[in-house]
């Protein structure tokens, strides 16, 4: 059984994941070990904490919620720090509050995602617009400052940007790739590994297997591929023996150098950390809600 969680429940679960995140060594992103991209750890910080409490908000639709959270983010940084977090988090905050019975988490976002109608499309294509990230207005259809279509829905608005983007992706399959990322991340966790030691493998074997869409979007498919090899390459260097010594001073530094290659071209993952990061959200979303009460 899954137990409804409380908005303060689920803010504090969102903070800690995009608090989680930024302290992590992920290469190319922004992180407490080394800046980059005309951003800080304090911008990631200040984000976290303004938009908290319109994800968690039970009163907003999702929409809504997205909106609200990315306004107050760029109030706040003037910057986009966090446009994929948000989208990824609201569904599931959504789901995590939701007053059903009896219904795991997985059902919940399938009911939430189901539900999601043109408002929540109409503001969503507010959000992005506002963020302005790399890549948009490729296509007529899916050009987010002229609005949806009529008769889209935000889930149809998602399957249309599937094929070039991970996030939408995760829409248009009902969550399902973040529901297995959480899933490994909380097998790493139980085989004793921190968590930032956790999510850093998580991201680093993410990277070596797929293009991340954000560089592909912002400097094309070529550049994305050969991030993915070359982080591919320095997976098989790392030492790996046990769960958490991703964080060995060895691995750190190829992990470090990694980085500088990425920062030096402006190759960011984004994509792939916002993915990274809402697999901890849900993570601990899950854990909150199938944890009994105490008698």
């Amino acid at each position: 059984m899954t137990l409804p969680l409380s908005s303060k429940a689920i803010a504090e679960a969102y903070i800690a994941a995009c608090r989680l995140e930024v302290r992590t060594l992920k290469p190319g992103n922004v992180h407490v070990f080394a800046e980059g991209h005309g951003m800080t750890v304090g911008d990631f910080d200040r984000s976290a904490d303004v938009s908290a409490t319109y994800i968690a908000d039970p009163a907003l639709p999702v929409g809504t919620r997205i909106r609200r959270a990315v306004e107050a983010t760029f109030d706040t940084v003037a910057s986009n720090t966090n446009l994929g977090i948000v989208l990824l988090s609201a569904p599931l905050a959504a789901a995590a509050g939701h007053q059903g019975t009896g219904e795991t988490m997985r059902e919940r976002v399938a009911g939430i995602l189901a539900a999601l109608d043109h408002d929540d499309a109409r503001e969503v294509y507010k959000a992005i617009t506002r963020a302005n990230p790399a890549g948009l207005g490729e296509r007529p259809e899916a050009d987010v400052r002229h609005g949806p279509p009529a008769n889209w829905t935000l889930r149809d608005a998602m399957q249309a940007a599937a094929a070039r983007d991970m996030i939408a992706l995760e829409y248009a399959s009902g969550f399902a790739g973040l529901f297995a990322l959480a899933g490994t991340y909380e097998e790493t966790l139980g085989r004793g590994a921190a968590p930032d030691q956790a999510l850093a493998l998580l991201f680093i074997r993410e990277l070596a297997s797929r293009p991340d869409t954000h560089i592909a979007r912002k400097h094309g498919p070529e550049l994305a591929h050969w991030v993915m090899q070359r982080a591919a390459d320095v997976l098989t260097q790392l030492d790996l023996k046990a769960p958490g010594s991703i964080g060995l001073p060895e691995n750190r530094q190829r992990l470090l150098g990694f980085d500088a290659e990425l920062k030096e071209r402006g190759a960011n993952p984004g994509s792939l950390a916002d993915l990274a990061c809402a697999a901890a959200f849900l993570a601990s979303l899950e854990a909150q809600a199938e944890t009994p009460p105490l008698l």
